[in-house]
């Protein structure tokens, strides 16, 4: 508290020359300080917290976004509301496609036939790298597995329907990501379809390396990565242990070079060592 309080002191930091301003009012009663916060005080700015004007961009898209799922998340739900089962058809779609179109079961990796394929002289950072993806992406589709098959019993009156379920559901029905799911899974802002065909995309690039898990492809997406971080060390750690003198893994970097090719040229560059 200090004097100028009571002379108009400008209660927004850094705000010279910009269109903006709020000042501390003049010594009033009760009534006009009231009438003053009601009817005179600016209207919310980053400005005021001495922020950049684009601060507020991001709040506020998520509250537009977080709106917009309260009203979906608001609409009938179920065959008896009005939808004569179409959201039923949702779901039995959603099955259709991870047990049909897609066959995730059929699509996990046989860890033990890689491991076999493997001794301690050639399995490196890069094959350690790649068992441990495969593991990953194994214990998601178990977890798909395991929910739908429950899904399934409670539908067919085997199983009781409880929460998890019902929840479970609704995410179908609205192609959203369960969060079950997401914990075992990776960061992704897709659909439920979308995010689930894009399984199949990180099995099919393990599946290039599982049948020769000696030889590293000579294209790897690391956005079709759940761990992308540790395919990155394995590039260091590999770098390290071929160079001449040996150089330390904690002071080696990764350079990124954006070609003029696309992934299926043949005639990619070798990696130059500097």
């Amino acid at each position: 508290m200090n004097d100028q309080l009571l002379d108009e002191a400008e209660m927004f930091p850094f705000v010279e020359g910009k269109s903006v301003s709020f000042k501390a009012p003049t010594p009033l009663s009760h009534e006009a300080y009231v009438k003053y916060i009601e009817q005179e005080l600016p209207p919310e700015t980053p400005l005021g917290y001495g922020l950049h004007p684009n601060a507020e961009i991001d709040y506020r898209t998520k509250q537009c976004e977080e709106l917009f799922n309260i009203l979906v998340d608001l609409q009938p739900k179920g065959a008896g509301a009005g939808g004569s089962g179409t959201e039923d058809t949702k779901v039995k779609e959603y099955f259709d496609l991870v047990n049909n179109n897609l066959s995730l079961e059929t699509l996990k990796v046989n860890l033990e036939d890689v491991a076999s394929k493997l001794d301690e002289s050639t399995r490196g950072p890069y094959q350690n790298a790649f068992m441990q993806e495969c593991e990953k992406l194994n214990n998601l589709i178990d977890g798909i597995l395991r929910s739908l098959g429950e899904l399934d019993l409670a539908y067919k009156g085997e199983l009781t329907m409880n929460e998890a379920m019902e929840m479970l559901e609704d995410s179908i029905r609205l192609d959203r990501v369960p969060e079950k799911w997401k914990k075992i899974a990776y960061p992704s802002e897709r659909g439920l379809i979308s995010w689930t065909e894009n399984i199949k995309a990180r099995i099919d690039q393990m599946g290039i390396w599982k049948d020769d898990p000696v030889k590293i492809p000579k294209v790897v997406f690391i956005n079709r990565l759940i761990n992308p971080s540790s395919f990155l060390t394995a590039i260091k750690q590999v770098f390290c242990r071929e160079s001449n003198p040996q150089q330390e893994l904690n002071k080696t970097v990764i350079i990124t070079e954006v070609q003029k090719k696309m992934f299926w040229e043949q005639d990619l560059p070798e990696l130059t060592k500097t």
